[in-house]
């Protein structure tokens, strides 16, 4: 079995249509951790041709710092797809990170992609696995097989929340995408991300959640990234720049509380040694922290660390 793909930071994952020469060069210079370059939604079907050729030289120009280079191609229920893969990974395949394969329905879909990106890496003589892929859920079908999809390759880096083919797929009352609806009390998107992320986390893949489309609307954006990076979210998209401070800000940990998880580790370090005693719990400060508080504080402690962030307190040993 393969070993598990280092997983890099995505808390804002920028979309960018191929078609738009223009687009593609801004957004190299944008601070998201993540681009992906459309070649589906975002692309005219008149336009997708000349859009494949403008994200091969938008990878092949580079510039994109240490940005995650992403591409989507088409759903495989189009006659697109193949196209979209052959041409992108044989004209960048060295400067491509991840495809993103849309309204992905079976493990059977993602597999498909897994064995074509080998072949063309052996054809190419492209280092074999190291591009990887990201699924899409955007339908019922999808939903019912996820935990199949997240385990069906160990390609497979993201699992994504498409949040508008799937409420036309389930036929939800709405047109607001993405956001909660005044006639329903609660979350009407709360159970399709809890399974999401159920089973990117059991096959340690990371859950990103979907676009907001008010785009002008910051503030709403933040209530719906904020109800995604507290259920454990690794990241959401961003449609338009002004949404990409909001999204790292908030799927990182503030800097509080990213202080607090690097003081267990130390803390749960210091008294499990032989020097604190080689206790299985310990005190910090007027919290008691044990094995549980040191798997708790290592999620944190890394998605500050991914996000860059710095220090600010030290531990301290207590005295004899």
């Amino acid at each position: 079995m393969s070993e598990p793909r280092t997983l890099r930071p995505r808390r804002s994952c920028l979309a960018v249509p191929g078609s738009n020469p223009r687009f593609l060069e801004k957004a190299k210079g944008l601070p998201a951790d993540q681009v992906f370059l459309d070649l589906e939604d975002a692309c005219a079907p008149l336009a997708k041709p000349e859009a494949r050729k403008n994200i091969v030289a938008a990878l092949n120009e580079g510039g994109w710092g240490d940005k995650i280079r992403v591409v989507r191609v088409n759903d495989l229920t189009t006659h697109w797809t193949y196209r979209d893969v052959v041409e992108v990974v044989e004209g960048a395949g060295p400067n491509l990170d991840c495809i993103m394969l849309p309204k992905v329905q079976s493990a059977a879909q993602v597999q498909w992609l897994d064995f074509t990106l080998t072949q063309i890496e052996k054809t190419m003589g492209f280092e074999v696995g190291r591009i990887g892929i990201e699924a899409q859920i955007e339908n019922a079908k999808g939903l019912i097989e996820v935990d199949a999809i997240a385990q069906a390759s160990p390609r497979v880096e993201t699992i994504i929340f498409g949040p508008a083919d799937f409420m036309a797929s389930i036929n939800m009352k709405s047109l607001v995408v993405g956001a909660l609806h005044p006639d329903y009390p609660a979350d009407p998107f709360h159970y399709i991300l809890m399974k999401i992320l159920m089973a990117a986390r059991a096959h340690d893949k990371q859950a990103i959640d979907g676009p907001f489309l008010q785009i002008r609307d910051v503030d709403a954006f933040r209530e719906v990234a904020k109800r995604a990076a507290m259920l454990g979210y690794d990241g959401k998209w961003v449609l338009h720049p002004g949404q990409i401070d909001a999204a790292n800000e908030i799927f990182a940990p503030s800097q509080e509380d990213y202080d607090h998880a690097e003081l267990i580790l130390d803390a749960y370090e210091w008294s499990t040694s032989e020097a604190g005693g080689k206790k299985g719990s310990a005190m910090l400060g007027d919290e008691m922290i044990d094995e549980a508080s040191r798997k708790m504080a290592l999620v944190i402690a890394g998605k500050g660390r991914a996000a860059g962030m710095a220090r600010t307190s030290t531990f301290t040993p207590p005295e004899s």
